[in-house]
């Protein structure tokens, strides 16, 4: 199964969303808002991905986080931070035969999924 993680109303997902259902790729979306998240979730992620690739630097969420937020940044202060700002993660995340990708590319999708 090819997993989807993001934010249902994200234009990134929308694209994403798309263009799989276009390739008729199977896959389940978890809306990190509606469905939520775990710390488990998060950890094996960024186990993956690393959490600087993980946080999401240009979005509203974060530039709302105080300047002492920002500049402490570490990965456990990080991680924290995205579980309790989901829109903090860049989104897409997906999953497919238990590889992690981040953000959404038409190119990069057709790689992936052409393996």
């Amino acid at each position: 199964m090819t997993y989807l993680y993001g934010i249902k109303n994200c234009d990134t997902i929308k694209k994403a969303k798309t263009w799989l259902t276009q390739q008729e790729i199977a896959f389940q979306f978890h809306d990190y808002r509606t469905d939520g998240i775990t710390a488990e979730w998060l950890k094996e992620t960024e186990k993956h991905l690393g959490w600087e690739l993980m946080l999401n630097k240009k979005g509203t969420t974060f530039r709302q986080l105080s300047e002492s937020q920002k500049q402490d940044l570490n990965q456990e202060s990080a991680l924290s931070l995205m579980l309790e700002f989901p829109a903090m993660i860049k989104r897409p995340i997906l999953i497919h035969q238990q590889h992690y990708y981040c953000g959404f590319k038409a190119e990069q999708y057709h790689e992936i999924f052409s393996q």
